[in-house]
């Protein structure tokens, strides 16, 4: 008996006549599908000899045929297509879609199902129902076995007089973009952690230990998280120009003692990056000209500059036996260490002020050195401060333990070097210049001009003030705003015209926080144009500084706000 041929029928008994119906029955093996996505899966998995669309669905007859021919087309995306039913079942799907879930026929089966039950990341949790719903396209991140990131993007059909029921859904694999986010997030914060030295912990090493562990610490990141094995680090002298070597590993020791200094010509790559500020990828040592031999059969290299503040303070190379064995992510995964690891490098230079010449000149090195990078971490962490506060609370706590962290380690500094220096080597103040009241006193400066505040470290921190600083009013507020419990600015020196209000203006902020406003403000002889100083002085001002001022009439200013009896507050 001859098989009768097949013939696909779209659309229900309802819609299509009795009689015709039988007809086609004697004829053909008829196989009824209810709607033309359901023709088009099946389409795509059986032969038929051809195809009857009832009338309901004649207007869709054309949509068929062009879905046919782009489904070829989507055969050779590159990404995974699927349409999907309101039951997350898979109607069709692509080469893709059936290679990433290593089946032959995917129809049927639920789309979660052959992705192997992904974890959804979001943002929308529910992107099929989400998508069916409103009518508008969803998607979301999904994680599934091995480690393996997609993003799926769901968009409704439209379906003509009905809700929409079928979803053209696409997968995007985005393991290496998730990967590399995740690797420059563990870089950034291994960075982090190298500064992130507690100062009872570092009051209880020697300097010698403090750089070993930075070593340590430096080389275990660099080999586990960046896998980079051959490691150099030079430091800048920023007085004679000399790059010094503070860590090499893997390197010959001729190069690693090798003199070189922050120039683009003989000095090679490391010399060149140090001048330029730039970093410099030499995929084949054996072509590029700036080159000098480091490791043994070295054949490409990379190197970073070692930036704090947009200043260059040293260099990071790396090394490899095999030619172009580094690349763009491994530039990007490098700068971001080395910014990171320069802030940590500074402060462990600055914990290791005892190479200055004499300990006298070593503490005032250390106080000029540490007073406005410290001041800078103190104003960006109140700044941040008052973004979380009310709405992260864990975040704000730990910028409150990066502020006590930042105020200890300056005061560590001071006190570690006075214990330090001989007393030969400390300042003496003759008796009419000690001035005791001023001992163990907080001020708060604020001026956008950074001598004038380096200056107000120098003179004040000599009297025994403890001084911090801020650019503009917003920054001062903030200050005063998170010191601490029962702890207090003794006096508030202002510039009359700062970039963000007035001295008058500041004054007013901070009489909405403070019951007395301890504020002095400086003035150029003459400069008021808003009226500031008279605005200021009806509202209690307490004193005016006209610049330019003696030390005299600094120190007299200042121990005129502290002549009401105010207790020394413990640092």
């Amino acid at each position: 008996m001859t098989e009768k041929p097949r013939i696909l029928l779209v659309g229900n008994g309802e819609s299509v006549d009795a009689e015709l119906r039988q007809h086609l029955d004697e004829r053909f093996e008829v196989v009824a599908v209810e709607s033309p996505y359901r023709a088009l899966a099946r389409l795509g998995r059986d032969q038929f000899a051809g195809v009857y669309v009832s009338g309901e669905h004649l207007g869709d007859a054309f949509q068929i045929g062009k879905q046919l021919q782009n489904e070829r087309i989507l055969e050779g995306m590159p990404d995974g297509v699927a349409l999907i039913d309101d039951q997350n079942a898979i109607i069709w799907g692509n080469g893709r879609l059936r290679e990433w879930t290593n089946r032959d026929d995917v129809v049927g089966a639920n789309f979660y199902h052959v992705l192997g039950s992904p974890e959804i990341l979001g943002p929308d949790f529910c992107p099929f129902h989400t998508a069916l719903a409103t009518g508008a396209a969803s998607g979301s991140t999904l994680r599934a076995g091995e480690n393996r990131y997609y993003y799926v993007h769901a968009v409704p059909v439209v379906e003509r007089g009905a809700p929409s029921r079928h979803l053209i859904v696409t997968l995007r694999d985005i393991t290496q973009e998730m990967l590399q986010q995740q690797k420059l997030a563990a870089i950034h914060q291994a960075g982090v952690e190298l500064a992130d030295l507690k100062p009872e912990e570092v009051s209880q090493m020697t300097v010698d230990e403090r750089i070993e562990l930075m070593k340590s610490n430096i080389l275990h990141h660099t080999k586990d998280l960046l896998h980079f094995d051959v490691v150099e680090i030079r430091m800048l002298d920023q007085e004679t120009n000399v790059l010094d070597s503070l860590l090499a590993v893997g390197i010959k020791d001729e190069a690693a003692t090798r003199p070189l200094r922050a120039d683009t010509q003989g000095n090679g790559v490391t010399g060149f990056v140090a001048a330029t500020g730039k970093s410099y990828l030499c995929e084949d040592t054996t072509e590029d000209p700036l080159y000098i031999e480091g490791a043994v059969d070295a054949r490409s290299s990379l190197t970073v500059p070692l930036l704090l503040h947009d200043e260059v303070i040293g260099t990071f190379n790396v090394e490899s036996p095999e030619a172009q064995a580094f690349t763009e992510s491994d530039l990007q995964f490098l700068e971001i260490f080395a910014r990171d690891l320069a802030v940590a490098l500074n402060t462990l230079e600055l914990l290791a002020a005892e190479k200055a010449t004499t300990a006298a000149a070593s503490i005032d090195a250390v106080h000029s050195a540490v007073a406005l990078p410290v001041d800078d971490i103190l104003n960006d962490a109140v700044n941040v401060m008052e973004r979380y506060i009310g709405h992260e609370p864990d975040v704000v706590e730990r910028l409150q333990r990066i502020l006590q962290n930042a105020r200890d380690i300056k005061q560590l500094i001071q006190k570690v070097g006075q214990k330090m220096a001989p007393v030969q080597a400390q300042p003496v103040l003759l008796a009419d210049e000690h001035r005791p009241a001023m001992v163990g006193r907080r001020v708060l400066v604020v001026d956008n001009d950074d001598s004038v505040r380096s200056a107000a470290h120098a003179l004040l921190e000599r009297y025994g003030c403890i001084v911090e600083t801020a650019h503009n009013g917003d920054e001062a507020s903030f200050m005063v705003r998170n010191l601490g419990l029962n702890v207090h600015y003794d006096v508030i020196i202002a510039d009359i015209r700062l970039p963000d209000m007035s001295g008058y203006d500041l004054m007013l902020k901070l009489q909405q926080m403070l019951d007395t406003v301890p504020l002095v403000l400086m003035t150029g002889f003459g400069y008021d144009p808003g009226h500031s100083i008279v605005k200021a002085r009806r509202a209690g001002l307490q004193a005016v500084l006209y610049k330019p001022f003696r030390l005299d009439q600094l120190l007299e200013t200042v121990e005129k706000i502290l002549a009401v009896d105010k207790p020394v507050q413990q640092s």
